[in-house]
């Protein structure tokens, strides 16, 4: 029992650090990417670029409705019952979905006035910065999704490959071209386009790849709706979570320049390195999550959320620290003038480790049927950090939008963990 315990524990380490690798070196090709970028084009160019990731993000996140997350659930599902060949059933009304709801927002955003947009952003260009990411938003939408699916398939360390490689390497290439060219206008344009090498790649090998059954023995039939009724709450709180990570840049383009935007988007994206040790842990044990607790195998549960927690803590405290300590030097790399943006980062990387102390509260909701529980803890969390957004962004710039947005994720990780552990005896926190 020892030694199938300690293979487990083994095999956890391993699997965490394959996939934080592949993060890493995403991270890598990203932090290259920006330096070109803030290094190669103005403040203002870049603040846009920013605005419109940051729309995108959120939009996608409604149109995907939580399909890319409860894709993974519905892998550990069949998984148990040994019927996997039914996710490909299930994938395919999920695309259908997303096609449908980005045809909608399509169709919404013809009806809307571009005076509605520009006047409240304060800016010329928000109607058409909108209108270019929701033209490609089901390209986009469907790409992150068949990451997931790829995920759900067993393949962790590919799609891990799409997601943080894959999504960037295309747009850099775009990025130089454009440089070199003189093209430095097609910014937006080129971040968004970008997405259609994804798609294709994911898609062809989910085409190729996906399970398949010669005989219905083994499937399971999955209806729109019982699709729909697992997705939603998935899908508020993805939707909740993107918001989070999110509203700041949007509200800080509503009451700042293009040029704050910059500074502070530096400051965020230097503060996800800190997060690559708790998504990296969570991509490997959330569909074992979902499997051990259908098996209702509850020992095993606990060990191997105690076993990630620790893992996500000692990793994630070691990049808080050289962060901070090297805050000047990295900061300056982007161009002297994003210095300004230290004390947000601080405040940003402080409320990460406070926040990575309570372990993989969000995964194990998601897994484990408490889709609704999350999504009321993200709901007041997302309200929180509007409010505070608002209040703080006119009066401290930069870091009342780190103080809005610490605020809100440590709320809902601190909350979520003490009700996982109060509802079901469950620690995922460190300990």
């Amino acid at each position: 029992m020892l030694k199938e315990l300690l293979n487990k524990k083994e095999g956890l380490i391993n699997s965490s650090l394959k996939v934080l690798f592949t993060r890493v070196l995403g991270i890598v090709i990203f932090f290259g990417l920006s330096l070109f970028l803030t290094n190669n084009f103005t403040p203002e160019s870049v603040g846009r670029y920013d605005f419109a990731r940051s729309i995108l993000l959120v939009v996608g996140g409604i149109c995907l409705l939580g399909t890319n997350q409860s894709i993974i659930y519905y892998s550990g599902y069949f998984k148990a019952n040994n019927s996997i060949a039914s996710l490909r059933g299930v994938y395919i009304k999920m695309v259908t979905i997303i096609i449908i709801v980005a045809a909608f927002f399509l169709m919404l955003k013809t009806l809307i006035k571009d005076d509605f947009f520009n006047t409240f952003f304060d800016k010329p260009d928000a109607s058409e910065i909108i209108f270019k990411v929701i033209v490609t938003l089901f390209i986009y939408s469907w790409a992150m999704l068949n990451v997931d699916m790829i995920r759900a398939m067993g393949k962790t360390l590919l799609s891990e490959f799409y997601r943080n490689i894959l999504r960037y390497l295309p747009f850099f290439i775009v990025v130089l071209i454009l440089a070199s060219k003189d093209m430095k206008g097609l910014l937006i344009e080129a971040y968004l386009i970008s997405f259609s090498v994804l798609w294709l790649v994911t898609l062809l090998y989910i085409i190729i790849n996906i399970p398949k059954s010669k005989t219905n023995h083994g499937e399971t039939p999955t209806t729109f709706k019982s699709i729909l009724f697992k997705s939603y709450p998935m899908a508020i709180s993805a939707i909740s979570f993107f918001m989070l990570q999110s509203i700041d840049i949007i509200l800080l383009g509503r009451f700042e320049v293009y040029d704050k935007v910059a500074y502070y988007s530096v400051a965020v994206k230097l503060a996800t390195i800190t997060t690559l040790s708790l998504i990296s842990v969570n991509i490997v044990i959330a569909p074992k999550i979902a499997e051990l607790h259908t098996m209702k195998d509850l020992n095993n549960l606990q060990l191997t959320l105690t076993k990630s927690s620790r893992i996500i803590f000692g990793l994630n405290l070691l990049s808080v620290v050289i962060l901070i300590l090297l805050s000047n030097f990295i900061l300056t790399l982007f161009g002297d003038e994003y210095v300004e943006a230290k004390n947000a980062l601080i405040i940003l990387l402080i409320a990460q480790l406070i926040s990575s102390l309570c372990g993989s509260v969000g995964v194990y909701m998601n897994m484990t049927g408490k889709q609704l529980i999350l999504q009321r803890f993200l709901l007041v969390a997302l309200f929180l950090n509007i409010v505070l957004n608002w209040l703080l962004i006119p009066k401290y710039s930069l870091v009342g939008a780190a103080y809005a947005t610490s605020i809100s994720i440590m709320f809902w990780n601190v909350a979520g963990a003490f009700y996982l552990y109060r509802k079901d005896s469950v620690k995922t926190f460190l300990n």
